[in-house]
């Protein structure tokens, strides 16, 4: 071979793998924060002594709602080249529904420069995270709990009168 063609060969072998590379770290890009492990991470180092329990994204991945251990809620947001984490107080959040129920307007007191709106894939994560947000949540386990614990208040109070 050639000088010329080994040359040719090794300059196509690079421009190869600078397109290879270029194309994973564009999908890396686009993913934004819907890889949860990752918001996991941020927002631990965030807030390292808040426990996190549930966490929702939203459509377009830009955002990812934050239920933490002692019913706080949080969220992060994608800032193009880093990840901004908040906490929100309890009672200094509004929240409006939107026309489509997938997603509501929120207005943050403590942080305005975050308000906006917010859409999820399904109206039952919408509803899930408006109602973290003004601190009302009971979940469906919870619900199912005590409903099945008043059945048997019941029935024992039938069975003993």
């Amino acid at each position: 071979m050639s000088p010329y063609i080994t040359w040719c060969i090794f300059i196509a072998l690079i421009l190869a793998l600078a397109y290879y590379s270029t194309r994973v770290a564009r999908a890396s890009d686009e993913d934004g924060l819907r890889d949860t492990g990752m918001a996991i991470l941020q927002f631990g180092r965030a807030f390292p002594d808040e426990a996190i329990r549930n966490l929702h994204v939203t459509a377009d991945g830009n955002v990812i709602f934050v239920r933490l251990h002692d019913n706080k809620a949080g969220f992060m947001r994608n800032n193009s080249n880093h990840f901004a984490c908040y906490l929100i107080r309890p009672g200094r959040v509004r929240i409006t529904p939107l026309a489509s129920a997938k997603g509501f307007d929120a207005e943050f007191l403590d942080a305005p420069s975050q308000n906006g709106s917010f859409v999820f894939a399904s109206e039952k994560e919408a509803a899930e995270v408006s109602l973290w947000l003004l601190d009302n949540y009971v979940s469906v386990a919870d619900h199912t709990t005590s409903q099945m614990g008043s059945i048997s208040r019941d029935q024992a109070s039938e069975n003993n009168p």
